[in-house]
């Protein structure tokens, strides 16, 4: 029998520490209330308009995005599983794909393999990432500072979110929702007016069959 002795030390990542202090919030107009929005490299594109989402459990990759890409033998892995609570309501996914995404601080780059729940539906956003991602890069976000931070070797390197498109998202995102509001409402006022159309006819049809009875 050999003796084998068990270390009780955990083997915990050397990672250097994260933190965010006053000097984080230089250039950022606060308070606010802006989501964070940043620009990745997916493939070999800078993807802007990337929503950062801790509350996602998934990452998602709107169609018209993939599109663009152009990616060559591109294919999704089907999944069944649908989406609740992405807009008001569940949807079907498309699928599933693998994509090599690299966060940058120049000069360094970072870069792992990302997996997006594709959804063939309008957003201001390219994508979103949510936790799986980073949890994957080990990204420490902060809306209130505007900034994601992820460690690189022994070092701690920055990728700063954009208000501007922030905003412009958001604007892009309100006038879509007023639209469909007002689609909805025309609708609903379709129906009401062929509905009283209909009771018309009805009312005319019995009108005229009294009328013949008599």
């Amino acid at each position: 029998m050999e003796n084998f002795e068990i270390s009780k030390e955990l083997n915990l990542p050397q990672d250097p520490i994260i933190s965010f202090g006053p000097e984080d919030l230089r250039g950022v107009v606060a308070p606010h209330n802006d989501a964070l929005v940043v620009t990745v490299i997916v493939v070999n594109y800078d993807v802007s308009r990337i929503f950062v989402d801790s509350g996602s459990s998934v990452n998602i990759l709107f169609k018209g995005t993939l599109d663009q890409m152009k990616i060559e033998g591109c294919e999704l892995e089907l999944i069944s599983t649908p989406l609740y609570g992405f807009i008001g309501h569940a949807i079907r996914p498309m699928g599933r794909i693998d994509l090599p995404v690299s966060m940058r601080s120049d000069p360094k780059r970072i870069t792992k393999m990302v997996s997006f729940t594709v959804v063939d539906t309008h957003s201001s956003f390219n994508e979103i990432l949510g936790r799986s991602a980073m949890k994957d890069f080990k990204v420490i976000s902060s809306t209130y500072h505007q900034k994601l931070k992820f460690p690189i070797g022994r070092e701690v390197w920055v990728l700063h979110g954009n208000k501007m498109v922030a905003h412009r998202c958001y604007d892009r995102m309100v006038r879509e929702e007023g639209k469909r509001a007002r689609m909805e409402v025309n609708i609903i006022r379709s129906g009401r007016s062929l509905l009283s159309v209909v009771e018309e006819e009805i009312q005319v049809l019995e009108e005229e069959e009294s009328q013949e009875e008599v």
